[in-house]
């Protein structure tokens, strides 16, 4: 790739800065985000997803002179932050890590994609590379940004500029599966930028690369990689309300037939987050709209999407058992991120949970020492403390397994009479109730 090789990286979250920091080592890189607190947090080593630590990040930081006056001349390596367009004006490869979510009917919103795009196309120059990362449906990459590229910038598609795609496999607060050690699938607009974008990656990613024949095989490998997860977790929690109506111990079940070679080792769960609680909407909606009705898919989903309210009916049923009043109880919730040991509350399935409750009447304690209550706030309208609470309650209910909290003594928010309600399946035998 060599000294003329500089990247801008669109979009400074979970996915962009770990690749932006990566690339980095080895090229001179440019990271994009609008939001300007970002930016300033990152230009001081700051990263507040967790992903990257400081000393990680430090050590690829560089100033805006040092980009902008050296990269010309060598190949000069280091990530600069930034949220201005004319900083991005030199680079030749664009890639776009901005978020692809849904709306309030499970619709794909590709909003953050069409407006990263019409950023990269008022830069866009002859010869640039525009790799998309982010999960869409097969299409999207062809059919919907670049006409936006093309529109914005004036160039034509395969002739002046080319694209790419290269699925995120980020895994949020994984520190052993980083993304240079994640098999990394890629692909391009034509064979030669598909070895190109290949070369690219290869040149950062330990783990290897596999090209693949076109950008639609891409994106259909990545959205089926979620869905595939997302329908085997909606049979394992299908097989725990049954178990649990037969008063059989799921987790032992899954324990005696994952001793076969071939079981696969799924658990049941809350499934929230950004990429498998959203990514089979995205298939299902490209599926619908040729006219198939996606029926395993959508089955999936409705039943995952259903389990927030099962684990509060189960925590109200045990509290009705041991005599507690419901309407008044008070309950205390440990975890409200989407997933153990990350901060990030985006279509976490904790709050179908503590919404489903508080129509009991209950009142909840939150309590995530990772989520900014700032955030939880403003997404869902509820309060949160990092504080430790220093009172006992009717009922405990372990929602996230954060590190800090596996080797909490839960007895101290315990009431005489309480309710312990696991809903990870982490604290062994000392509790009432576990999905």
């Amino acid at each position: 790739m060599g000294y003329n090789c500089k990247i801008a990286v669109i979009g400074l979250g979970y996915v962009g800065l770990p690749l932006a920091r990566l690339f980095a080592t080895k090229f001179a890189v440019v990271g994009f985000d609008i939001n300007q607190k970002r930016i300033e947090e990152l230009r001081k080593g700051i990263d507040s997803t967790l992903e990257v630590e400081q000393a990680a990040l430090n050590e690829v930081l560089i100033s805006k002179n040092t980009i902008s006056t050296e990269v010309e001349t060598q190949n000069t390596n280091g990530l600069y932050c930034t949220n201005q367009l004319e900083d991005i004006a030199d680079c030749n490869y664009y890639i776009v890590t901005v978020p692809t979510p849904v709306d309030k009917n499970n619709r794909p919103d590709l909003t953050p994609l069409y407006k990263a795009s019409e950023t990269v196309g008022k830069v866009l120059k002859k010869g640039d590379v525009v790799i998309y990362e982010s999960t869409v449906y097969p299409g999207v990459t062809e059919d919907e940004c670049v006409p936006v590229l093309e529109r914005i910038s004036g160039l034509k598609f395969n002739v002046d500029f080319f694209a790419g795609y290269s699925p995120e496999r980020i895994n949020p607060g994984d520190k052993e599966h980083t993304v240079d050690k994640i098999l990394k699938v890629t692909a391009g607009s034509t064979p030669e930028i598909g070895q190109k974008v290949n070369e690219l990656y290869q040149s950062v990613i330990t783990a290897g690369t596999h090209l693949a024949p076109s950008i639609k095989v891409a994106e259909a490998a990545k959205v089926i990689e979620n869905s595939q997860r997302d329908i085997n977790i909606a049979f394992v929690n299908e097989l725990a309300k049954i178990f649990s109506l037969m008063n059989i111990d799921t987790k032992a079940v899954l324990a005696a037939a994952g001793t076969k070679w071939n079981f696969l080792p799924f658990k049941p769960g809350l499934v929230g987050g950004h990429c498998i609680g959203v990514d089979p909407y995205y298939l299902a909606q490209k599926a619908q709209e040729l006219g198939y009705h996606p029926e395993i898919i959508l089955a999936g989903r409705r039943l995952n999407d259903s389990m927030g309210e099962y684990v509060a009916s189960q925590v109200v049923k045990l509290m009705i058992k041991k005599g507690i009043s419901v309407n008044g109880a008070s309950l205390l919730m440990l975890g409200i991120t989407f997933k153990e040991n990350c901060p990030d509350v985006r279509n976490t399935k904790i709050i179908d949970v503590v919404r489903a409750l508080q129509d009991y009447g209950i009142s909840i304690t939150v309590f995530d020492p990772l989520a900014n209550p700032i955030e939880v706030k403003k997404e869902y309208q509820i309060n949160t403390t990092k504080e430790i609470p220093d009172m006992q309650f009717d009922a405990v209910v372990l929602g996230v397994a954060h590190a800090e909290f596996l080797t909490m003594d839960l007895s101290k928010f315990q009431k005489t009479i309480s309710v312990v309600y696991d809903v990870k399946g982490i604290l062994g035998a000392n509790v009432d109730g576990r999905l």
